[in-house]
């Protein structure tokens, strides 16, 4: 791997590009369906210099956890071809930039906002992952934080469309996470994690979480049609969606398997940006 890739996985870039256009949707809700060019190019730098501090810390932290599991040995710091030092320092300067750019250039609660994340992220999400269970839900937090980031650069505060956004996504990354710990559970446990697969060696308890969070998603993602930010379109394709999702999180739940956890990972993939396309859709038709 070039030293170029090895940054970008560093910042975990992939999350990125899925983070920030969903964040960049959320800006265009704040407006009321109008889009901002110009705050949109600042959100998409500010929030991808301010995340990509989140994972270069988080993984600044857990440099020996990854040396120890299979599945992230290879990550440039582990396979030493980032020092922890250089790692850390890019991290820090990399926030510093981020936050600083959304407050210069947007708003301060957007620059708040873009602080807590990376902070509870690094210091409250990543310490937690070697002491309690609870981290998964504890991580949902700043997991859903760049949404509110998004809402925030239109400079019109936080509503209760905003609180919908970020309950959608909170949600969601639970089932996504369980299916997640479940396959690498071997893994986890060799870095010493205390995910819920570790203290639940049949599954049964993540099988039942996942559904249970799977069905609180259900009726959460369609309450933007009910307070008053999408309509028909994105209604019944919504609820297409999230009936579908549940079904696979069903299947895991009743059946543990490599294979339908695999799938039900897949499908999470695939289920938020849908529902982000649709509402963009809903807005365009229905206007």
């Amino acid at each position: 791997m070039s030293i170029v890739g090895d940054w970008i996985a560093l910042s975990k870039a992939r999350i990125q590009a899925f983070a920030t256009p969903a964040a960049a949707v959320c800006a265009w809700i704040a407006n009321n369906g109008e889009w901002d060019g110009r705050e949109i190019l600042h959100l998409c730098i500010g929030l991808t210099l301010a995340s990509s501090a989140a994972a270069a810390g988080n993984q600044t932290i857990e440099a020996e956890i990854d040396a120890a599991m299979l599945r992230t040995r290879e990550r440039p710091i582990p396979a030493g071809r980032i020092s922890r030092r250089a790692a850390g320092t890019v991290a820090v300067i990399s926030g510093a930039l981020g936050c600083g750019w959304l407050l210069a250039f947007l708003n301060p609660l957007c620059a708040w906002l873009a602080v807590v994340m990376v902070f509870s992220y690094c210091f409250v999400y990543t310490p937690l992952k070697r002491i309690t269970p609870l981290n998964t839900i504890v991580g949902a937090f700043p997991g859903a934080l760049p949404l509110l980031v998004g809402y925030a650069a239109a400079g019109n505060g936080l509503d209760l469309r905003a609180g919908v956004l970020f309950l959608i996504l909170f949600l969601w990354q639970l089932p996504h996470f369980f299916s997640i710990a479940w396959l690498y559970r071997d893994d986890y446990a060799r870095g010493g994690l205390r995910m819920l697969s570790q203290v639940d060696p049949t599954g049964a308890v993540s099988g039942r979480q996942a559904v249970h969070w799977a069905l609180v998603l259900l009726p959460a993602s369609l309450l933007p049609t009910f307070v008053g930010f999408a309509g028909r379109v994105y209604f019944f394709g919504a609820f297409s969606a999230s009936l579908a999702f549940l079904a696979v999180v069903l299947s895991f739940g009743l059946r543990r398997t490599a294979p339908r956890a695999r799938l039900l990972l897949w499908i999470s993939l695939a289920y938020l940006p849908v529902l982000f396309i649709l509402m963009v859709l809903d807005r365009r038709l229905w206007a």
